[in-house]
């Protein structure tokens, strides 16, 4: 049965991320990168991993970081996946003992495949639309049919979601999941109560949708 899988990124407080998980998020991403607005400590980061309920991935995002800070968040937060947003080969991201996902930047002459190819051991590639390089949350939409098929690893789809043109995302590009921050912001890190739930309903209904067009192939 057709599931789109939702990771709500950029959390910075407890009662963001249990209203996420109320209405059905499977992940929720905490920054750990200094530079951006969204980043939190390792203290909060855990605090926030600890306030999860069963089933709900916490995933912490590093940029570029050097190898000792990224073992002290790894050892600090406790995460279920990592995800290198920077320039991080395959034997960097492998070398923490945690399983991970690699963002690829699609506004620039990328090849998903060539990229995917070096990165045997990732659960999955989260496709954005910032530039190869820059960091994630910049809310940029790209051109869906860059996206290769057939991969043989989950595609989670970021990059300029929100309430009104999810359900399209779904429909053409039937992703494993979909990751946003901006798109259910008030301000960066800060989420948007009404803007979540009317995300999420979005969602539910392009499942229904898709579900319902399977069943009439």
């Amino acid at each position: 049965m057709f599931r789109t899988r939702v990771k709500i990124c950029g959390i910075t407080r407890i009662e963001d991320a249990l209203l996420a998980c109320e209405l059905g998020a499977d992940a929720i991403g905490l920054v750990m990168t200094p530079s951006s607005p969204r980043c939190v400590s390792i203290e909060r980061a855990r605090a926030i991993r600890d306030s999860l309920p069963a089933f709900v991935d916490a995933v912490i995002l590093v940029h570029d970081l050097p190898a000792e800070q990224v073992r002290d968040a790894v050892r600090g937060v406790r995460p279920d996946l990592v995800q290198f947003h920077g320039s991080e080969d395959a034997a960097f991201c492998e070398s923490f003992a945690c399983r991970y996902i690699k963002a690829i930047g699609m506004d620039g002459d990328v090849d998903v495949r060539a990229l995917a190819a070096v990165h045997p051991a990732a659960s999955g590639f989260v496709l954005d639309g910032h530039p190869p390089g820059q960091q994630g949350g910049q809310g940029r939409r790209f051109d869906w049919s860059r996206i290769p098929r057939g991969l043989g690893r989950p595609i989670i789809l970021a990059g300029g979601l929100n309430a009104g043109n999810v359900a399209e995302a779904i429909r053409v590009v039937r992703p494993w999941g979909v990751d946003l921050a901006s798109g259910v912001e008030s301000s960066p890190g800060i989420k948007d109560a009404a803007s979540m739930r009317a995300f999420f309903a979005a969602v539910a209904s392009a499942e229904a949708e898709s579900r319902s067009a399977d069943q009439r192939e």
